[in-house]
């Protein structure tokens, strides 16, 4: 290879290696900011392909995405001076590069922005739990106290260049030795509630069972009333039949009672009657009539 050619090799090389380092790609989840002689200049990049001046200029990249910042559990006061354990996480993203890159130091570190939103949003739940009851911070106003910190700590983190994207309290638990006697009075307040419901129930168990009582004793009678009454028809009707069939032939009749009494009187080899031949039992035995 010959002198020439080696120089073009090493211009054709010189001029790639010119042009690869005046080309930068963005991503659609990063934030680029270019540098010239280590000032600022420029942080308004869309995704794609761009350019810079070589050897000057620098380009520093940063993570554009919504980011997490989950907080550890703290404890916070209540207006009663009582402590609640109070587990949050923050939703945030980079807003203002330049600025972001400013306050959170030459580097632009994610650890420097996590500690001072971290600070920030503290002092926001600090000053709400303060405002309220346990009773408040526990049970109700969760949401409010969400809402109010997020149009707090907005102008707050506005200068370091982050927007808040969500605040949420994952859990709000009570000190151990609140709890307990906490405990203790919800489960006394559920025992009297529970006995309450109890006797109501009874009383009102006893009222229907009264009521049912009455109903039947009701039924019974009306019943018992129909039935009487239904018995006298019949017994009637049977009176009127019998009195019917007495004056067609009473003595026929009398023959017929008879012969039912001597059947009735005799059932067994064994039954004996201790009575006078002549009297009236034996009437038909001694001079039946035709």
């Amino acid at each position: 290879m010959t002198q020439t050619q080696m120089r073009i090799i090493s211009i054709v090389f010189g001029v790639l290696a010119l042009i690869s380092g005046s080309l930068f790609k963005v991503d659609t989840r990063e934030r680029a900011a270019l540098f010239q002689l280590g000032e600022l200049k420029r942080t308004d990049y869309t995704p794609g392909l761009h350019f810079k001046l070589p050897l000057i200029q620098d380009v520093k990249k940063f993570d554009g995405r919504v980011r997490t910042l989950d907080n550890q559990t703290e404890n916070f006061l209540t207006s009663e001076k009582k402590n609640v354990k109070v587990d949050f996480f923050v939703k945030w993203k980079i807003a203002d590069l330049a600025t972001y890159y400013r306050a959170t130091g030459r580097e632009g570190a994610t650890n420097v922005a996590m500690d001072r939103l971290a600070s920030i949003v503290n002092s926001g739940l600090r000053d709400e739990f303060g405002r309220r009851t346990i009773q408040q911070a526990v049970s109700g106003e969760r949401d409010a106290i969400m809402r109010a910190l997020e149009a707090s700590a907005k102008s707050k983190v506005a200068e370091l260049g982050i927007e808040i994207i969500d605040v949420r309290i994952k859990r709000i638990d009570l000190p151990d030795e609140v709890r307990g006697s906490v405990y203790e009075r919800m489960r006394a307040e559920r025992t009297r509630v529970a006995s309450e419901l109890r006797a109501k129930g009874a009383e009102e168990a006893e009222r229907i069972r009264s009521e049912a009582d009455r109903a039947a004793t009701i039924i019974v009678a009306d019943a018992y009333r129909e039935a009487e009454k239904e018995r006298g028809i019949g017994d009637a009707k049977s009176a009127e039949i019998y009195a019917k069939a007495y004056g067609k032939d009473a003595e026929f009749y009398s023959f017929y009672r008879s012969l039912n009494v001597y059947k009735e009187s005799w059932k067994g080899r064994q039954d004996v009657l201790v009575l006078e031949p002549k009297s009236d039992f034996f009437k038909y035995f001694n001079s039946p009539k035709p």
